[in-house]
């Protein structure tokens, strides 16, 4: 670790969620201040409720300029956008307020990061009905980054462990992510997963590249994107010297990439990523009737800042509760401060 820790500015989430739990939940934790100097983006009120929720005994500095942050174990300081009121905060519920604050948190963070105010950014969970309820039409994180950067190629990497994917395609109709499915765009997913790999310390990475099809086509009976496309952009990366290889079949590639064959998959649409990556993360206690864990972080590649995200929702059914997992707001962090000191 660099003597100079870098400032991470991270935002609540929604404040209907389980953001702010997670978040003071993380922040409760002494390793976290060992490696970075925190900063929440979000409302006072709202961190203050949850610690109630949560019964931490932290302190909360309040501040509209990062220079003012103490960055002291102990104190919550936070950037207070004071934008919720707590007499009509409902927990638990969709809400344009909610998302109306939630918006304006990841806009201050981006906005602090391309000042130079902070290192990297970690985002807590939104809702996207709420933010569109507020007004702010957009289909997530990723796009709200990619709008406030001005950055036209980037995509969305998932990690747990050793299981790293890229998309194509994300928040699209899957009919949609089909028609997507082209050699142009595929080359730029495999740069921008070889440039991640290399920013977190992977010297030589190992890119496997799925299919779009079933059998990745079996030489065209089942589909041609993988004739038309998919061959010709990963040989276009191997001619720029990027270890790629495919188009390989989707149900047999995960697991290969899971037992160490590749150090990242670049998957043709969302759910051909995600499903992977969460039934290695997250895991379902039937017996208990409740989640053991849910792991996993989300990371924007392709942007002029650092983003780094947790891999789930508000999680409304267990808003101010107390219950949530910080876990993944903890690797999300972790991930944050790798890529800033690299």
């Amino acid at each position: 670790m660099a003597e100079k820790k870098p400032i991470i500015g991270i935002t609540m989430g929604d404040p209907s969620g389980i953001g702010p739990e997670i978040a003071v939940k993380t922040l409760a934790k002494k390793e976290i201040y060992k490696i970075c100097k925190p900063l929440i983006v979000g409302d006072s009120n709202v961190i203050k409720d949850a610690l109630r929720i949560t019964s931490l005994d932290l302190n909360v500095n309040s501040i509209t300029d990062v220079k003012k942050a103490l960055f002291q174990f102990g104190t919550l300081d936070v950037y207070d956008l004071k934008n919720v009121s707590m007499t009509e905060l409902q927990y638990g519920k969709v809400s344009a307020m909610s998302g109306n604050a939630a918006f304006e948190a990841i806009k201050k963070v981006i906005e602090l990061a391309q000042n130079n105010e902070i290192d990297a950014t970690v985002t807590g969970p939104i809702n996207k009905e709420s933010i569109n309820l507020a007004g702010h039409h957009y289909s997530g994180h990723t796009e709200i980054y990619a709008h406030f950067t001005n950055t036209q190629d980037y995509t969305m990497l998932l990690t747990h462990e050793n299981l790293r994917v890229v998309h194509v395609s994300t928040h699209v109709s899957l009919r949609e992510a089909c028609d997507r499915v082209k050699k142009d765009r595929i080359v730029k997913v495999i740069k921008l997963a070889y440039d991640a790999c290399r920013k977190i310390g992977i010297k030589e990475p190992r890119i496997g590249v799925a299919g779009l099809n079933p059998h990745a086509g079996e030489s065209g009976m089942f589909g041609n994107e993988e004739i038309n496309e998919i061959i010709p952009a990963i040989n276009e990366a191997k001619a720029l010297k990027i270890n790629a290889d495919g188009p390989i079949p989707p149900d047999s590639l995960f697991s290969k990439a899971r037992g160490g064959l590749y150090d990242v998959v670049v998957a043709m649409y969302h759910d051909q990523g995600h499903i992977p990556l969460k039934v290695v993360g997250f895991n379902w206690n039937e017996k208990k009737q409740k989640w053991d864990s849910i792991c996993g972080v989300n990371i924007t590649l392709g942007l002029p800042i650092i983003r780094s995200s947790v891999d789930h929702g508000t999680a409304f059914g267990k808003a101010g509760k107390g219950t949530a997992s910080e876990l993944s707001m903890i690797h999300a962090i972790k991930y944050a401060v790798k890529m800033a000191v690299n």
